[in-house]
């Protein structure tokens, strides 16, 4: 993609983000069920985490952008990396994840993930803004230009870094309120729980692969000659 449509492509896709993320700013307190937004508001929910994440990427790309348009080589480079990481490591495998996982779960049983309560306060655009239109905007970026992963194990370390540090969050909000972020939570046991988070791992795991696997299948050589670059400064 040219570096001209791909700067327009990446400020569009920030606004949205952006746009997306006030849209959910404005639901009325008043308004919301009484199990939504208690101790953490929002921001204990993956789906929101992962709307500001974006927001972040996109931002990062847009910058990026411009600074080769403005020939500003070596500042670009750094940013570059900075984006490159940014997508591999979160962006990709978490706006997967978000998607697949919430209307798998909705498809069995919507109450587990998304009480039918809400149907009143978000509406129907706003709820496939969040949930569906991620991993179409996620998979169009990996057509739309090359992105040079990280060795494997730090990318999957830092994953899982990340992934341990949402995990930490939910508990810690039950351990305050009592309440869970999911109520499908409150299905498992103890050791129902623990396994449920390790499958999660293993899948957004799978997805983070999954993503490598995209972008070196699409954009082989560009790949290999960015990693030459790379290990020959």
């Amino acid at each position: 993609m040219e570096i001209s449509t791909l700067t327009t492509y990446h400020c569009l896709a920030f606004v949205w983000y952006f746009f997306i993320f006030y849209s959910i700013t404005l639901i009325r307190t008043e308004d919301r069920p009484s199990e939504v937004f208690r101790y953490g508001g929002q921001w204990k929910y993956l789906t929101v985490l992962n709307l500001v994440l974006q927001a972040v990427f996109y931002g990062v790309s847009f910058l990026a952008d411009v600074l080769r348009l403005i020939k500003k080589l070596r500042c670009a480079k750094s940013v570059i990396s900075s984006r490159d990481l940014l997508f591999s490591v979160l962006a990709f495998p978490v706006s997967t994840f978000v998607c697949i996982s919430f209307w798998a779960l909705y498809t069995y049983n919507r109450e587990l993930v998304y009480p039918k309560s809400l149907d009143g306060v978000i509406p129907f655009w706003l709820n496939h803004a969040m949930h569906t239109a991620v991993l179409p905007f996620s998979l169009l970026e990996i057509f739309a230009t090359p992105h040079r992963y990280p060795a494997k194990k730090k990318g999957l370390i830092l994953l899982g870094c990340v992934t341990f540090l949402y995990m930490s969050w939910v508990l810690w909000i039950y351990s305050v309120t009592g309440q869970w972020v999911y109520p499908l939570f409150a299905l498992f046991s103890p050791a129902g729980l623990a396994a449920f988070f390790a499958s999660s791992l293993v899948v957004i795991i799978s997805f983070y692969n999954f993503g490598e696997f995209l972008n070196r299948m699409i954009w082989g050589d560009s790949i290999v000659i960015m990693d030459y670059l790379r290990k020959g400064k």
